[in-house]
């Protein structure tokens, strides 16, 4: 069978030229979307009068045909036809005859396909950030169930001070807070239409491109046709987005791999989100969040690649431009499947509040609060410092933690110590005495847990606004 643009060629691609070329086996991700830029297009051209309105509504009327066979998976895509645009036009012209070749009027492949990946895109990106908000209150629950949880803070993996379990979480949340917003900034430059910049110059035929714009729902229309065609920073940011939320959940997994062994036995996955060794029968895996902590490398590969694929390439298309496409997708489904375990594992996640209090009472993390102690007593924080460092050593010497001291033992390194020392140094009122904005005491972690229910109610909102022109 002949290529739609043979005419120009006497020899029949070569087989292996053929499938070494060819991207229908990926691209056909935006069948969809190629349909419903078609469709814009076409309804363009008819206002524009570039082609009859019959011939307009029998093209409409073939596309929402071959819409119908994509969707019940009733179709068969062919190599020989490259890619997922002329399958579709071979479709089109299959169910209605040589007025589909009219289809193609005024514009290119090179505008059409970038159009395709900014409609997946601004769809993916709208599901990633109501995604995300499946996760951000699964955080909240456990942060309102954990308000009064009380486990070892750390820095450089030792414990530091005493934090709330809530105010951990709340962390996370802040984290993927920042994913979210970045998520919402980047569909303003997906939202941008290059259709109509044809192959890299525009197209002598008196199109509306502004009118394609509105029918797709797109915000703007690219101003130059070079940049059109070329421009891929908006994927670019979308994997570099995602790679922040892959390092985001990867930070998490970690966190709960180590809280889940044995070790440590500050919480328990459920059975549902764990796996089993097939030699010991005892074990217990937490396989999803290693998995999605391995899985984070995939995703800045992809970024990285596609960087690298960009840096030397000049104006404007080129076929090197094919390889956006196999990252960007292997991204979106593996930040799905990261984000939809993720959500129900954090809910079902069991806290082990007694282990987590235990391990605060067996440290030192109180130490600071002591040091503060003595400087509210009037002297300097260095020699406060000076202090308490010996009073640790002293607990180390005799094997003790500071709450086992007596009056008497203070004193030696301090005489400004007093019976209202051993108030200071519970776990509860260290973590309290923390009561600033952002800190971990009780008063501020509530706020906080408010702060982001309301952030979320209108992370929800926009998704339901967003999402409403491709639900149609």
């Amino acid at each position: 069978m002949s290529k739609l643009w043979g005419g120009r060629f006497t020899k029949q691609t070569n087989q292996l030229v053929e499938e070494y070329t060819a991207s229908i086996g990926f691209d056909q991700e935006l069948a969809e979307e190629d349909v419903q830029g078609s469709l814009a297009h076409v309804t363009m051209l008819g206002k524009c009068g570039i082609i009859p309105e019959e011939d307009v509504e029998t093209i409409k009327e073939g596309l929402h045909k071959v819409l119908g066979k994509l969707r019940r998976g009733e179709v068969e895509y062919s190599v020989g036809d490259e890619d997922i645009h002329m399958n579709i036009e071979r479709m089109l012209i299959e169910e209605v005859g040589s007025v589909g070749g009219k289809l193609h009027t005024g514009r290119s492949r090179n505008d059409q396909v970038a159009t395709d990946m900014h409609l997946y895109l601004r769809r993916r990106t709208v599901e990633f950030v109501d995604m995300l908000t499946k996760l951000q209150e699964a955080l909240l629950q456990q942060a309102r169930t954990h308000l009064d949880t009380i486990l070892p803070g750390y820095t450089h993996l030792q414990r530091a001070q005493p934090i709330s379990f809530a105010h951990h979480m709340m962390a996370y949340v802040s984290m993927f807070q920042r994913d979210i917003e970045r998520l919402q900034d980047s569909v303003k430059r997906i939202n941008r239409l290059p259709l109509g910049a044809g192959a890299l110059a525009g197209t002598t035929f008196p199109i509306d491109r502004h009118f394609v714009a509105e029918q797709l729902g797109f915000d703007e229309v690219y101003e130059n046709s070079l940049d059109a065609v070329s421009d891929r920073d908006f994927i670019v940011e979308f994997l570099s987005a995602a790679s922040l939320i892959m390092m985001h959940l990867s930070r998490l997994s970690e966190e709960l791999i180590m809280w889940s062994s044995t070790e440590f036995n500050f919480v328990e996955l459920d059975d549902a989100f764990c796996t089993g060794s097939s030699i010991m029968p005892q074990k217990k895996n937490p396989d999803v969040p290693e998995l999605v902590r391995g899985k984070t490398g995939r995703v800045y590969g992809h970024l990285i690649g596609l960087l690298t694929l960009l840096k030397s390439l000049p104006l404007a298309y080129n076929k090197d431009m094919q390889e956006d496409k196999e990252g960007m997708f292997d991204t979106v489904k593996t930040l799905q499947g990261a984000l939809q375990l993720f959500a129900p594992m954090i809910s079902t996640m069991k806290v082990n509040g007694e282990r987590m209090r235990q391990a605060v009472n067996q440290d030192f993390s109180n130490a600071t609060d002591i040091a503060d102690y003595l400087v509210n007593k009037g002297l300097p924080f260095r020699q406060a410092h000076e202090v308490i460092g010996k009073t640790v050593l002293y607990c180390i010497q005799q094997q003790k933690y500071l709450l086992d001291l007596n009056l008497d033992e203070f004193k030696q390194f301090s005489k400004l110590f007093e019976d209202d020392i051993y108030a200071v140094l519970q776990p509860e009122q260290v973590v309290n005495a923390r009561n600033v904005y952002g800190g971990t005491a009780k008063p501020q972690v509530a706020k906080a847990i408010e702060r982001a229910q309301d952030q979320l109610e209108g992370t929800k909102q926009w998704v339901a606004e967003k999402g409403e022109h491709d639900q149609r």
